[in-house]
């Protein structure tokens, strides 16, 4: 066996560095509170779970291939064509799906340096060079993004409201970008977030009238569905065809199907989910600064708080983790002083702010 030639990755694979989600443990303790997701505090809607239920009966039948009730649900609601919408595994998949159709060896895909670091992954497994531009203030910066593209760009990410930073720029700017891209290169709006700021299409408009824009959603977020992992996409029909060539026949399940149409259809749940984000977000943002920990602005479900250093953003980690509480360190998105918080339930929101508060307290910085 010695002898047999030794199986290798493609070039480039064993580069990247293995995506690592929110903690959701803390050794020794049983009960936590786990804000380190962004996920819903109030989980899905009774509909959804209801739904789910309904279709645990038929878990042995395979599931629809065109996914053609959730996109029409999905049309409904948001007032889209069906026939661009392509339906994936969390907007992740939808992300790999661009990058293995529009990407491979000497292209580039531009994103910003705290952007979600799929984007990068997504890239560098298609055989592609990922390109990271500053951001302003974490706030994206179109002058940026097109100073760094070139004849080789296919893909432009751009998170709309940001993760893990929350500030987002406006349609107006969106459409500068899409219009400033070179020949062939991409506009995809990350509009996972959307959902969060009233008044907000995510890009849906950009996407129908322009030809070099393509949205992504997901179900993870405000729908509170991240343990059925659904998300969707939507743009130019040619597009949407090229997507569904790679697409596995059967990549969502029966159960995850009939939970988002349900979801979907229930927007009573999104709103109430919307409005008391804003609150909690809100307080919690107000109730943080004035024990000297700022942050940006977020349009999101988590707020970034910023400490002096990467070590005061540990120690005040290690504080929360002791009373069970986990949120997100980001020093792998570029922000090592940072704390990424979801806003939880209204309890969750005054621990946090507690535990920090005598945190900075004892610190001598509040």
């Amino acid at each position: 066996m010695s002898d047999q030639p030794r199986i290798r990755p493609q070039p480039g694979i064993m580069e990247i560095a293995l995506y690592e989600g929110g903690a959701a443990h803390v050794q020794g303790m049983d009960n936590v509170v786990k804000l380190s997701s962004n996920e819903n505090p109030f989980g899905a809607s009774e509909k959804a779970r209801e739904a789910v239920a309904r279709a645990a009966h038929q878990m042995h039948r395979y599931p629809s291939t065109d996914h053609r009730p959730l996109r029409e649900a999905i049309g409904r609601v948001h007032g889209l064509d069906p026939d661009r919408i392509i339906c994936g595994v969390g907007s992740d998949e939808i992300i790999h799906f661009l990058a293995q159709c529009y990407v491979g060896p000497g292209d580039e895909v531009v994103f910003t340096e705290h952007g979600f670091l799929m984007y990068r992954i997504s890239t560098m497994a298609a055989g592609g060079t990922p390109v990271a531009v500053p951001e302003r203030d974490r706030v994206t910066d179109v002058d940026a993004i097109l100073a760094a593209c070139t004849a080789r760009t296919k893909l432009v990410f751009v998170a709309n409201p940001n993760n893990p930073t929350g500030t987002m720029i406006g349609l107006d700017q969106l459409e500068r970008l899409a219009n400033g891209l070179p020949e062939g290169a991409l506009l995809v709006i990350d509009a996972a977030y959307a959902e969060y700021v009233t008044g907000y299409d995510g890009g849906a408009a950009l996407a129908t009238r322009l030809s070099n824009v393509f949205m992504t959603r997901t179900f993870s977020k405000i729908y509170g569905l991240g343990g059925l992992r659904v998300g969707w996409g939507y743009g130019p029909r040619e597009i949407i065809d090229v997507l569904n060539r790679i697409r596995g026949p059967f990549n969502l399940s029966n159960v995850a199907l009939a939970g988002a149409e349900a979801a979907m259809n229930d927007q009573d749940h999104v709103t109430r989910s919307r409005e008391d984000n804003a609150r909690l977000r809100d307080w919690l943002a107000g109730a943080l600064a004035e024990k000297g920990v700022p942050s940006d602005t977020s349009c999101a479900n988590f707020i970034l708080a910023r400490f002096a250093d990467e070590a005061v953003a540990d120690g005040c980690d290690a504080a929360l983790k002791a009373e069970g509480l986990i949120v997100r360190k980001v020093a792998g998105y570029g922000l090592p002083n940072c704390l990424r918080i979801t806003v939880g339930d209204e309890p969750s929101c005054r621990r946090v702010a507690h535990v920090i508060g005598r945190f900075m307290a004892e610190r001598g910085q509040a």
